[in-house]
């Protein structure tokens, strides 16, 4: 009996400092990568305040997850009428707030910079960039509120660095995005908050595109992870503006785990609507056929963790084959004309 209450007590203390923590607004969270950002934070019992446009994709979110603490919150940050009105519907609710996690991300359109007008770049920074400021100018107050010292993260997806073929008009949205990161994390100094961007160099393994994903992109659910890792007050994670995923110290809490995480994928079944899938992470639809081989790399990925790039052996040799494919009709051509020149 006696050793059973100081159990008892101790288990009942967590349970109180479960419910005790403060919340995680989480922008995006009905596409892709927002949904790992959701899942991730619930399963360390952080409460979560899901928000997006999409309603139906948020009563998906919310029947997918019955038993935990999360609200769902129809509300958009496309400008700064939207990002207004979202934070007085956060106010409103009275749940103490020390985290925002902005998965938000515009449509996918493909297309060279040069072939369009220059209102196609225009919308890019319009649906990629803008909205981003928007929910910080408004959001960035509530984490502030109360003497609280609260983090503010931004998903950054890839091309920031050297140009994504086909997706020019994505790689400036997604530089000028780390800029206006290093600016936000300038200014909010002065109110207490430290603004962070969690960039990601290679397209994501969502629930959307899975099936066709390369194996060394990341997972939703492991971006989530290491977004929240940057929001848990421990001082252990790097403090620069704009941290690479690579250096975000995580430590999934199993084997199967560190599998899923290092090959790239997640353990969700179910699917959320079509109408999500304008949030997701840039070129996160954009992938090449997986490998038949996934179970043995799986069982590998236990032992050796792969390194993350753009473009893994297999997408390289499907890359080699397609060029000389093309190459190859050219030669046969060529040789054909030649034998017809020699001949009498």
């Amino acid at each position: 009996m006696n050793a059973t209450a100081p159990k008892a007590s101790a288990q009942n203390a967590g349970q109180n400092r479960r419910i005790a923590r403060a919340a995680v607004v989480v922008l995006g969270a009905t596409g892709g990568v927002g949904r790992g950002v959701v899942k991730a934070a619930l399963a360390s019992g952080r409460p979560v305040i899901a928000v997006a446009r999409d309603k139906s994709g948020l009563q998906c979110l919310r029947g997918s997850f019955p038993d935990a603490d999360l609200t769902i919150v129809p509300g958009s940050v496309s400008n700064d009428g939207d990002g207004e009105r979202l934070a007085r519907t956060l106010s409103k609710l009275g749940r103490p707030i020390d985290g925002v996690v902005a998965a938000v991300c515009g449509s996918a359109a493909r297309g060279r910079l040069l072939d369009h007008p220059a209102a196609f770049l225009r919308q890019t920074l319009d649906e990629d960039l803008l909205p981003h400021l928007a929910a910080a100018r408004h959001l960035l107050p509530l984490l502030a509120q109360g003497g609280r010292t609260g983090t503010y993260v931004l998903i950054g997806g890839p091309g920031a660095d050297r140009p994504w073929a086909g997706y020019g008009h994505r790689s400036i949205a997604t530089a000028a995005l780390r800029m206006l990161a290093r600016v936000l994390h300038e200014e909010a100094r002065t109110i207490g908050v430290r603004v962070q961007l969690l960039a990601i160099d290679s397209p994501v393994c969502t629930e959307l595109n899975r099936a066709n994903a390369c194996e060394q992109w990341p997972s939703a659910l492991s971006v989530g992870q290491r977004a929240l890792a940057l929001i848990e007050p421990d001082g252990l994670q790097p403090a620069e503006a704009v941290v690479p995923y690579s250096k975000v110290s995580f430590w999934p809490s199993s084997a199967d785990d560190i599998a899923d995480d290092a090959f790239g994928v997640t353990t969700d079944v179910d699917s959320p609507s079509h109408a999500s899938t304008n949030q997701q992470e840039p070129g996160n639809g954009d992938a090449i056929a997986s490998s038949p081989a996934c179970g043995a790399a799986k069982s590998q990925a236990m032992h050796d963790a792969p390194a993350v790039g753009l473009l893994p052996s297999r997408c390289l040799q499907d890359a080699r084959t397609l060029l000389r494919n093309l190459i190859a009709p050219n030669h046969n051509a060529t040789h054909n004309n030649n034998n017809q020149e020699d001949s009498p």
